[in-house]
């Protein structure tokens, strides 16, 4: 991994008036308690250096290579225990961690990767472009960041990691006047594909995009070729995008390295609903 680069956006971009620039803190309402004690407060933050990037790097590992058992292809002189791919160098960072007694920020326990409009032309595209034809959503591209390599461990998924996640990306969204998320949503295809094909068969009548914004998976998924009427639901993630608002904007591809079927995603800040603007945004 080459030296990394100084943040697309300033960071005092990140922080409203009298905050500290690099990182605001919070009491998470919707984390659930640690079976004793008080609620959880996490602390959110954008990376600063190469060795907070590696947090978020092994906090992945665990995630998809541990649990998930995806076979990743790191470049060379990768650390053992690490997920890393040649677009996490241009990209942003945003960390969650617990935050303890005395106020000192823990371990990473959720993390997200934002490539901006910026970084994108600098990589020569996105990472969703190697499982996509993005040619439609050109038009929106100034102004259109790709969300990646979410991911929250498995002790801390009550909700409130991927709340506190969600809040710091709107805010950056909006101080940025950036106003498009794409990115590639992961369904797991230890069954064979029969619930991700299912949830297309579901998703395609009720939440598909405009014709003008629609993609074409790379490696699709033979949706035809599986059992395309099992009730499902969303997975957890899914599901919160698409009550903020998201939008499917195509069938899904076939990843085989992570073993999942991945659904392209579009959410825009001007389609979130009244109630999570005022939650993330306060408005």
């Amino acid at each position: 991994m080459r030296d990394l680069p100084l943040p697309t956006l300033p960071l005092h971009e990140i922080a409203g008036p009298g905050a500290r620039a690099d990182r605001r803190s919070l009491r998470c309402r919707d984390a659930e308690p640690p079976a004793s004690t008080e609620r959880v407060r996490l602390d959110v933050a954008w990376a600063r250096d190469e060795g907070e990037v590696r947090e978020a790097q092994r906090l992945r590992h665990l995630v998809f290579a541990e649990e998930m058992g995806a076979r990743l292809s790191p470049p060379r002189g990768t650390p053992a225990g690490h997920d890393v791919d040649v677009f996490d160098a241009y990209c942003e960072h945003l960390l969650v961690r617990l935050l303890g007694a005395d106020d000192e920020p823990g371990p990473v326990i959720g993390t997200y990767r934002v490539l901006t409009p910026a970084a994108a032309q600098r990589v020569g595209g996105l990472y969703s472009e190697t499982e996509f034809d993005l040619t439609r959503l050109r038009p929106l591209r100034s102004k259109m960041v790709e969300l990646g390599r979410s991911c929250v461990h498995p002790d801390h998924r009550s909700g409130g990691a991927i709340l506190a996640l969600w809040g710091a990306l709107a805010e950056f969204m909006v101080r940025n006047e950036l106003d498009t998320m794409v990115g590639c949503a992961s369904i797991s295809m230890r069954d064979g594909g029969h619930v991700a094909a299912s949830l297309w068969e579901q998703l395609r009548h009720t939440h598909l995009a405009p014709i003008e914004w629609q993609v074409r998976p790379r490696l699709p998924l033979p949706v035809e070729e599986l059992d395309r009427h099992l009730q499902v639901e969303p997975p957890p993630l899914i599901r919160g995008y698409l009550r903020c608002g998201a939008r499917v904007l195509g069938a899904p591809a076939w990843d085989p390295d992570f073993n999942t079927a991945d659904l392209p995603m579009l959410m825009r800040i001007d389609d979130l609903p009244a109630k999570y603007r005022r939650h993330f945004l306060g408005r």
